[in-house]
């Protein structure tokens, strides 16, 4: 169908903004370098599951192929409790820049992720005047428990990681009564909750090869070309004017 006859039925639509997807645009040329992967955890405790299940994700990610790196959350403020420039916000928003993709693993604590996990997500915002820290980047979330399994903090991750336009995979991990099943060594014990992690590390590695070179593509949306494209156009008539 001629693209005036489908217009003609969305009288609302600028034209100008309005792609087609196309296939040939997922077909960009594939890097070579190891996946990124940036890794945050949800506790400062001396003795942290959430910190023991983000070093067996390591373990993994780096067998798997993947470059890695942990956020030590120590020393980190509230937000709103200091300036951008704190070296700790800094650290942690230079590494989201750096990765093509996260691993968000907290404990639950009064049914929700901890404030640690929280304060994290929140020095981390959706755009830096041009550049987006996390939007296109995958992100894989898990959690630790005292008791029985529970999918409260790792239900809340994924609706931040949506927020912050990211490719959350389908796959997850939650981890109950934690402190049986990591050995004296810190290794996770064979179990099915291992399994698990080994299968979400697999699939974080899989989506971003898959959507790390295109993630500029797949996150260009109709609503910011028409914003650029009325804004430019203002641009214009101003100067013409002159």
């Amino acid at each position: 169908m001629p693209k005036e006859s489908v217009l003609s039925d969305l009288p609302n639509i600028l034209p100008d903004a309005l792609h087609i997807p196309e296939p040939s645009k997922l077909s960009a040329p594939r890097s070579t370098h190891r996946p990124r992967i940036l890794l945050l955890h949800g506790s400062l405790r001396k003795v942290s599951y959430s910190r023991l299940l983000t070093q067996e994700a390591v373990r993994l990610l780096e067998h798997f192929g993947a470059e890695t790196r942990i956020y030590d959350p120590a020393g980190l403020p509230l937000p709103d409790d200091a300036p951008i420039d704190h070296p700790k916000v800094q650290e942690l928003r230079d590494l989201s820049l750096w990765s093509e993709g996260q691993v968000w693993t907290s404990p639950e604590r009064h049914g929700a992720m901890t404030g640690v996990m929280k304060s994290q997500i929140d020095w981390i915002p959706l755009a830096m005047g041009a550049i987006r820290p996390t939007q296109g980047r995958t992100l894989a979330v898990m959690q630790v428990s005292g008791g029985s399994q529970s999918f409260n903090a790792v239900n809340q991750m994924r609706v931040l990681g949506r927020w912050m336009r990211m490719i959350t995979i389908p796959n997850q991990s939650s981890v109950a009564k934690a402190y049986q099943e990591f050995d004296e060594h810190g290794h996770m014990k064979p179990s099915a909750y291992y399994d698990r992690v080994v299968d979400v590390m697999e699939e974080l590695v899989k989506f971003t090869l898959l959507t790390r070179d295109v993630s500029g593509y797949l996150t260009d949306r109709y609503s910011e070309r028409k914003e650029s494209a009325v804004a430019f156009e203002k641009r214009a008539n101003l100067k013409n004017a002159v």
